[in-house]
């Protein structure tokens, strides 16, 4: 048999199961007294129909007592309930034990179709004991009304007795299943936010490992190829600092331009981060990488232009200088300005400022030729940002692993892209080793700004014992 809804519902709260097929003991009790209460009813409507039937009381009593008795199976087997209901209508017993089980049948789970055949058997026998009681006590009266009348009021009163306790049934019944579904509906909302915030956490995991990537890329473009120069520069003034003053001290002057270059660029990148962590939005998303990142500080600039590129935060964006003041204790501190600094070279190094990068290199002793095919053209921020990167990067590697080496720089202009290559021969035998440490994430870092744009990237010793970097991006009009 179909359990009830009450019953249905509970389970679906996953509340514990109590006595038999309660779910809750306040439902016992009141199925017993129910119980009770029907079965002393129908104990002394048994009595009476006992003196009607001419059987003994004893046997009325006891049909009485079982008949009431069954409505403590309401919520577990309706059905019987009802069908016990519409048995004892002729002996005009069960007025509580009908309704009640009317009420719960409707209530349930069970098919609309048994509801309705059950509820249509009930209130016909009701009617037709209705209208042959009705006769019996007129005729006993000595009045004989008119038939419509007596159908009249048997049908008041078989509706009456059934229509109230069914049309209650249905209604507790359908905002029951409502509740249920509600809550179902509200669980399930809760597994996918918990779900989405589940994501959520790794994906906020993830764009933190990816900006502390980015982070560390854009220092090491920043300050390494600098820093570099600044070392290969000291090389040779240790070299020559008593053979060639002149030459000592023009070396001298390179080093402290270098050094004051990489010092104003890393200045514009912790500036960068401060006006981040003081609420300033960073333009570039957390999960970009490479170029497409958009926080590009310019390394690029010539030796004696000042300041490369600007520290921006993606397209647009100006870069901040760092103006000193004091706090409260009078200690002295930094605040990120937004203000342009004195030299602003728009989003970051572009590829007219090779010429300047190369020139830095050639100052530096190595000898590097450049040379550009096709017709230049202004391409995306992004992509003259990657292509000036990845030259620069060679560039310092070279001057890391292969001192003394001839460096050949081709920047090709072609249809749908533009291209870079790196080339170098092997080291010079008599060269300087400046033994500049390698952290071995440069040719990670061109390896991922350019496939972040779309591009290709190659690298790899050459058959001459030297080395290539080789990049193609697509060609992003600005």
């Amino acid at each position: 048999m179909t359990t009830t809804g009450a019953v249905a519902e509970a389970g679906a709260r996953g509340a514990p199961r109590g006595n038999w097929w309660w779910a809750r003991r306040r439902s016992m009790v009141l199925d017993i007294v129910l119980a009770v209460a029907s079965a002393v009813e129908c104990t002394f409507e048994g009595v009476s129909f006992a003196g009607q039937a001419r059987i003994p009381v004893l046997a009325g009593v006891l049909l009485g007592v079982v008949a009431g008795a069954t409505l403590v199976l309401r919520r577990r087997w309706p059905i019987a309930v009802v069908l016990v209901s519409i048995a004892v209508t002729p002996a005009e017993m069960g007025f509580l034990l009908g309704v009640v089980g009317l009420y719960t049948l409707a209530a349930s789970e069970v098919p609309r179709r048994i509801t309705v055949v059950l509820a249509g058997m009930s209130m016909a026998g009701t009617l037709l004991i209705a209208f042959i009681r009705f006769h019996q006590d007129m005729r006993q009266d000595g009045y004989t009304p008119p038939i419509w009348v007596a159908i009249l009021v048997s049908v008041l009163m078989a509706v009456g007795l059934t229509a109230p306790s069914l049309l209650l049934g249905l209604y507790v019944g359908a905002r029951r299943r409502l509740v249920e579904s509600l809550r179902e509906r509200a669980d399930g909302l809760e597994r996918e936010l918990s779900l989405l915030a589940d994501r959520a956490e790794e994906r906020a995991e993830w764009a933190r490992n990816e900006e502390r990537t980015r982070i560390a890329r854009e220092m090491h473009d920043v300050v390494a190829h600098r820093v570099s120069l600044m070392v290969v520069h000291a090389a040779a003034l240790q070299a020559v600092a008593l053979k060639d003053p002149e030459r000592a001290s023009k070396n001298a002057a390179l080093v402290g331009d270098m050094g004051r270059q990489a010092l104003t660029e890393l200045r514009e990148m912790l500036g960068v981060l401060r006006a981040d962590s003081e609420g300033e939005v960073l333009g570039s998303g957390s999960g970009s990488s490479g170029g497409a990142a958009g926080s590009d500080s310019g390394a690029g600039a010539g030796a004696g232009a000042g300041v490369g590129a600007g520290a921006g935060s993606g397209a647009g964006a100006r870069p901040l200088a760092l103006a000193q003041v004091r706090n409260a204790d009078g200690a002295p501190g930094a605040v990120a300005v937004a203000e342009p600094l004195a030299h602003e070279a728009g989003d970051g190094p572009c590829l007219s400022e090779l010429e300047t990068l190369v020139g830095e290199s050639r100052a530096a002793g190595m000898v590097v030729e450049l040379s550009v095919e096709g017709e230049g053209r202004p391409y995306a921020a992004q992509v003259e940002q990657t292509a000036y990167r990845v030259v620069q990067e060679a560039l310092t590697n070279v001057h890391k692993h292969a001192a003394g080496a001839k460096a050949q720089v081709r920047l090709a202009h072609r249809e749908a892209e533009v291209a870079v290559l790196v080339e170098n021969g092997p080291a010079a035998e008599g060269g300087s080793d400046a033994r500049l440490p390698s952290g071995g994430n440069g040719l990670l870092g061109m390896r991922e700004r350019v496939t972040a744009l779309g591009g290709g990237f190659v690298s790899g010793p050459t058959e001459a014992g030297g080395f290539r970097v080789s990049a193609v991006l697509p060609d992003r009009t600005a």
